[in-house]
């Protein structure tokens, strides 16, 4: 059956990102008009902070929204909602009038940890946690707060210790997704799938996930500062007179709630259904599938959590640093001191003519991709990157190559957990987001994953694409089952038989590399959790 068609009408849907904001005109069918984007920096900080300015983020979403709505790519009186997401994972503490107290806390950011650490404290342990911590948190939650104290929950108890007066003056602590709406609109909400790494809320029941005040008070946080819960499809309110007229648009303008970055990913690469995944490469990367059931897999850092779709679960997992690595490699070592080069996006088109001119197996050099610590398959903020096997023979398109092979290397390691825990492997994935724009690291994908690897029609308009279909189901102009019908593929990539053994060997290194050095990197950077 078709998807159900209304007339055409168009989403302002925003993906912003850690490094910029990107609204972007979407069709309620999937269609991406036009975008612009806005840099938004990032400030870090000695022992583990990352930081953003909230005020930065809405001033770049005013920018670049206005010079989108002024190209007058669609007749203005079409653009019937805006949907918002953002980087999952954040923090920002308001005050009763929705005005930020400090600088949002972002997903980078370790400086909680040790305050994670003294909620868990405990004698008998599994993976670091008190074994009762564990079964309660599993039971209720699915997971529990990583002990690198890189989840929401961290950021609100390194508040209300480092900074007990913003705690104190705190009406709600939103992620950057529900903040967003909150400018938008001047609702203070949020959703099940937003506030999830909040890790107290109670998801045994999908239809009715709500706050556990146990678990709150278990962690010493005060349930009147969190927001009330609405689903992702549902209408949060109309786009804020002054909003509305500081755009152009209609104050007649729905807002839906939404979702962060990695739920509204899902939607937009078309993997709706369970059990069909994508992988996602861009800052950092991930790779994800929905699933009927409540599962947990401590040891890999996996778990069922709620999605964007409601109702439904999915099985959330990250790796820290993707595209990151390239950026590293970029601005930290090739290119520094190059004004023309450093921070330059068209130097990744360079990597990619280099690499595609360069074997496969990097001349045996492997490359770690763990700039940041890692979350999954291990959840470890010691591990650090670098190069292997190195010598003074090594090319520069042998270095450049290790890192897109390094990534996927990771990913290859995450996709043979995700198989286990959905008990079967995939027979395909849908490929998003910027790096998903290199065929090249498609095709390196797919030799090294060995699965067919399906490039979605512009990948890195994913996020906007996601934000944009929840929208339309929630004014109701197409269903959650029509999106797979109306996704494209640009390219398919096929594994490369030829390259199988230079990976498959490789990839067994890589993983020893891990279990031989990861005490080493313990002891080298246990007393800070800087990453």
């Amino acid at each position: 059956m078709a998807p159900r068609r209304k007339p055409k009408k168009y989403v302002l849907a925003i993906d912003h990102g850690t490094t910029a904001m990107k609204p972007a005109i979407v069709s309620t069918h999937g269609e991406v008009i036009g975008s612009e984007a806005e840099k938004t920096p990032l400030y870090l900080h000695p022992g583990g902070g990352a930081e953003q300015d909230p005020g930065e983020w809405w001033k770049a979403f005013l920018k670049a929204t206005k010079r989108l709505i002024n190209k007058d790519l669609v007749p203005i009186e079409d653009i019937v909602a805006v949907s918002n997401s953002s980087q999952w994972s954040g923090t920002v503490a308001v005050d009763a009038k929705g005005k930020h107290l400090m600088n949002a806390i972002s997903w980078l950011d370790t400086r909680g940890a040790p305050y994670i650490e003294k909620a868990f404290k405990g004698l008998i342990k599994i993976s670091g946690y008190h074994i009762l911590a564990v079964l309660r948190w599993l039971r209720k939650t699915g997971g529990i707060p990583v002990l690198s104290g890189k989840d929401p929950i961290a950021h609100i108890l390194y508040i209300k210790n480092e900074h007990p007066e913003v705690y104190k003056a705190t009406h709600n602590f939103l992620e950057p997704t529900d903040y967003i709406n909150l400018k938008l609109t001047g609702e203070f909400a949020t959703s099940p799938t937003s506030v999830h790494l909040h890790w107290v809320t109670d998801i045994r029941d999908i239809d009715n996930v709500r706050y556990d005040q146990g678990l709150m008070k278990r962690l010493g946080v005060d349930p009147a500062k969190f927001p009330s819960m609405k689903n992702s499809t549902d209408i949060l309110g109309t786009l804020s007179k002054n909003v509305a007229d500081a755009l152009g648009l209609s104050r007649d303008v729905k807002v839906v709630v939404g979702a962060p970055d990695l739920q509204s990913a899902i939607v937009g690469s078309g993997a709706v259904r369970d059990f069909e995944g994508h992988v996602y490469i861009g800052t950092s990367s991930w790779l994800i599938c929905h699933v009927p059931f409540k599962k947990t897999d401590i040891g890999s850092q996996i778990a069922s959590v709620p999605s964007a779709i409601p109702g439904r679960y999915f099985v959330a997992n990250e790796q820290e640093t993707a595209g990151a690595c390239l950026e590293f490699l970029r601005d930290k070592v090739f290119y520094p001191d190059d004004p023309k080069r450093k921070g330059n996006k068209a130097v990744f088109k360079e990597f990619d003519r280099i690499v595609e001119k360069t074997p496969a197996g990097s001349h045996k050099i492997i490359f770690t991709p763990w700039l940041y610590g890692e979350r999954t398959p291990v959840e470890d903020h010691t591990i650090r990157g670098g190069f292997y096997n190195l010598s003074l023979g090594a090319e520069q398109g042998q270095i450049i190559r290790a890192v897109f092979e390094g990534v996927a290397f990771n990913s290859r390691w995450l996709l043979g957990c995700v198989e286990k825990f959905i008990k079967r492997p995939f027979e395909a994935l849908n490929i998003i987001g910027g790096g998903a724009q290199s065929d090249i690291w498609c095709q390196i994908y797919a030799d090294v994953l060995n699965r067919e690897i399906r490039q979605v029609h512009q990948p890195i308009q994913a996020n906007a694409r996601g934000a944009a279909f929840i929208a339309a189901v929630g004014l109701g102009f197409i269903s959650f089952d029509d999106i797979p019908k109306l996704i494209r593929i640009a390219k398919t990539f096929k594994p490369n038989s030829d390259h199988r053994r230079h990976y498959d060997s490789l990839f067994e290194e890589y993983l020893k590399i891990y279990e031989q050095n990861k005490d080493m990197y313990r002891r080298l950077n246990k007393t800070s959790h800087t990453n």
